[in-house]
């Protein structure tokens, strides 16, 4: 039958309390297309297209229950008529139906955005907001206009302050202090217990079949095709509450420790959640003020304050610096990084056990903790000198929650330096030391954190020292990076050379770590 309108919905658009849904329409038609193109920009974890194709069909048929009309077409649909795109599937789409009009949400990403637009101005489309974030596209350029660098900590005031979160009758903070970071790097006891966190399990065969009909390249693992993270509105409130009720009391003080006990600790696992736009962010920060407020003896401020700022400082800020810096930001390699991230960032096989250990969880899981990805793969991929576009690539596949406007800026920006600071103050590297001091890992491994060489040295040793010496020139007037550079000359000549000559094996034969 004709529609006057036709509305499209991505991916990562299931929003239902968007406006657009406040009234049905039987003129209006909402179309949602799984197609090929969206499967392989990138070689994305199994359960990441999973994820999605389970999350847009569940939303299809919420839709439906609301009593709006839809089109939804699988990939059998899609790619079996030779419709790659999303723009070609509308295009078709808009034909059949005899659309007066076309309508789509901004998209999130650029090279999305770019194709919508074009085809848009061809139809004369209108584009509106997705209704989901906390700021504008480009606050983040308007804030920072003329400045050479980026400072988180001033957009998360600047959001604290207009959205009235955690804030006094003076417009000051709650407690009379910003920020509780110095509160939230606790190392883990050896006695603490972690609660399990909620799960929702569902056979997803029919979408692996799918995927492996239609020939997609996929990383991962996914054991028994069983998927277990939330795909509907009403599974990821309870999961939000779950979080609330289990985690959220230790969040702050352990958000950046690490363990082989436990996957998850107390973080909230709710990215895929909102990235889909499930839920939203002003949903997740204020059910967690409401549990601190219900529960102060059990919640200290600096759990709280510490989730607050990774939502509406962290997320936010990171999406706009990506449409403040998009497209150029994409190619970006100021240290000049051109090497190879080991093959088995792909299947775990290395004897790190911090990288065994991390890899493996994010090859099972799709999910690893944000200091599992900077300190861990992250850091290994800086210090060995990997090309940001190697890391960008494995970080946007492997990650259910990996969107560009959130991974490229806090991979190639923060982890990788190759931005050339404008995010970051200094480069997030580490020696082994760290490691050790944030986490279980070292107890275990082949290797022997204390050394810097010989065989059984842990390589991030010698790789971090290697890395500052050869960017010295690019660091050594940081102000955060003066005292490590005072070490590095007390080794002396000689204990330097041992180092650098131990590092050089590292890089030659990274593959057999």
């Amino acid at each position: 039958m004709p529609y006057s309108r036709l509305r499209l919905i991505l991916g990562d658009q299931l929003n239902e309390k968007h406006s657009w849904f406040s009234e049905t329409d039987d003129d209006t038609l909402y179309c949602i297309f799984e197609t090929h193109s969206e499967a392989t920009y990138c070689e994305h974890h199994v359960q990441k297209i999973t994820g999605f194709f389970l999350a847009m069909r569940a939303f299809a048929d919420r839709l439906r229950e609301l009593g709006h009309k839809v089109l939804y077409r699988t990939l059998d649909e899609t790619h079996g008529a030779g419709l790659l795109t999303i723009t070609q599937c509308v295009k078709q789409l808009a034909g059949e139906v005899e659309a007066e009009s076309f309508e789509y949400q901004l998209p999130d990403e650029w090279r999305l955005d770019q194709e919508l637009k074009s085809f848009s101005e061809k139809v004369g489309g209108v584009s509106c907001d997705t209704e989901h974030f906390l700021s504008t596209r480009d606050d983040v350029e308007k804030l920072f206009e003329g400045k050479k660098t980026y400072l988180m900590e001033t957009f998360y005031r600047e959001m604290r302050r207009r959205h009235d979160v955690l804030m006094d009758a003076n417009d000051e903070p709650t407690t009379g202090q910003w920020n509780y970071d110095a509160d939230n790097r606790g190392t883990l006891p050896n006695d603490i217990d972690f609660p399990e966190a909620m799960i929702f399990e569902r056979d997803a065969t029919e979408i692996v079949e799918l995927i492996e009909r239609h020939r997609i390249p996929t990383m991962g693992r996914m054991k028994d095709n069983r998927f277990t993270y939330p795909v509907t509105r009403e599974e990821c409130l309870r999961a939000l509450d779950d979080f609330c009720k289990n985690r959220l009391p230790y969040f702050g003080t352990y958000q950046d420790a690490m363990t082989e006990k436990d996957p998850l600790l107390y973080h909230a696992n709710l990215s895929f959640a909102m990235n889909t736009k499930l839920i939203s962010p002003k949903e997740v920060i204020d059910a967690a003020i409401a549990a601190w407020k219900d529960r102060q003896d059990e919640i200290s401020f600096n759990q709280l304050e510490g989730f607050v700022r990774q939502i509406i400082g962290w997320r936010e800020y990171m999406r706009g610096v990506y449409w403040a810096q998009m497209p150029e930001f994409e190619t970006v390699n100021h240290l000049e990084h051109k090497g190879n991230l080991p093959s088995w960032y792909w299947t775990g096989d290395t004897k790190m056990n911090c990288l065994s250990h991390a890899i493996n969880q994010s090859l099972d899981r799709a999910y690893a903790h944000h200091i599992q990805r900077l300190m861990i793969t992250g850091n290994f991929a800086l210090i060995l000198g990997a090309h940001p576009d190697e890391v960008d690539a494995w970080y946007l596949g492997v990650y259910i929650d990996a969107i560009q406007w959130v991974e490229i800026t806090n991979t190639r920006g923060m982890s990788q330096r190759a931005d050339g600071g404008r995010i970051a103050t200094k480069p997030y590297c580490s020696s082994a030391n760290y490691i050790n001091k944030m986490s279980d890992y070292c107890k275990n491994c082949h290797y022997q954190h204390t050394k810097r060489t010989g065989e059984k040295s842990c390589p991030f040793n010698s790789l971090y020292w290697d890395f500052l010496d050869r960017h010295r020139d690019r660091f050594e007037s940081n102000y955060r990076m003066g005292f490590m550079y005072s070490t590095w000359d007390k080794k002396g000549s000689e204990k330097q050379a041992a180092i650098l000559e131990r590092a050089a094996w590292v890089k030659e034969h990274a593959e057999e770590l």
